[in-house]
């Protein structure tokens, strides 16, 4: 077994809590603190020959509490956010941020002011809103709901067995938008 393989921790109504090494993962079920749902492929060799299944999915026998995650407000979330495209003529290269209301306006450097603009509308907008400029947004930058699932969806690539762990908690946050558009 690699050391480099995960195992994905669920809190005690099945919501994604992390993502934690499988020694880790391994000690918490070996302590009873929780159970395995789901074994990974390749055993874990102990002292003797022993051999135990490797814990992919494991949930706590308790619940913990956690504040709701938050996304990190970075150049590369907002691109996310915005699906690389220039909120102004729906570009897909040159790709810059630009503050809806300029900084110099006193904008704040927020989720709801920042968006994704092609340098020839950035330069075009200037220090100007898109009122001013005459130059509508496509959407209106908000701040992306976060799910817990949306976290470690990257790694389906590696434990398909995690799908079903993570998908309904993903298809609950969509429709919980829904709900609240």
């Amino acid at each position: 077994m690699s050391i480099q393989h995960r195992s994905l921790v669920l809190n005690q109504n099945y919501e994604p809590l992390n993502v934690c090494s499988v020694k880790r993962a391994f000690l918490l079920v070996f302590s009873g603190k929780a159970e395995v749902l789901e074994i990974g492929e390749e055993p874990i060799y102990g002292v003797g020959n022993a051999e135990y299944d490797t814990p992919s999915v494991i949930r706590l026998q308790y619940f913990v509490r956690r504040p709701t995650p938050q996304r990190r407000l970075s150049r590369r979330e907002v691109f996310a956010r915005d699906a690389h495209t220039c909120q102004y003529c729906g570009r897909h290269s040159n790709l810059t941020l630009d503050h809806v209301i300029p900084r110099h306006k006193g904008g704040p450097h927020t989720w709801d002011n920042l968006t994704t603009a092609c340098q020839k509308c950035n330069h075009q907008k200037g220090g100007r809103t898109p009122q001013e400029a005459k130059m509508p947004l496509i959407t209106k930058p908000r701040r992306p709901s976060v799910n817990p699932a949306e976290l470690f969806i990257m790694y389906l690539d590696n434990y398909n067995e995690w799908e079903p762990f993570l998908t309904g908690w993903v298809k609950k946050a969509n429709q919980e938008m829904k709900y609240a558009s």
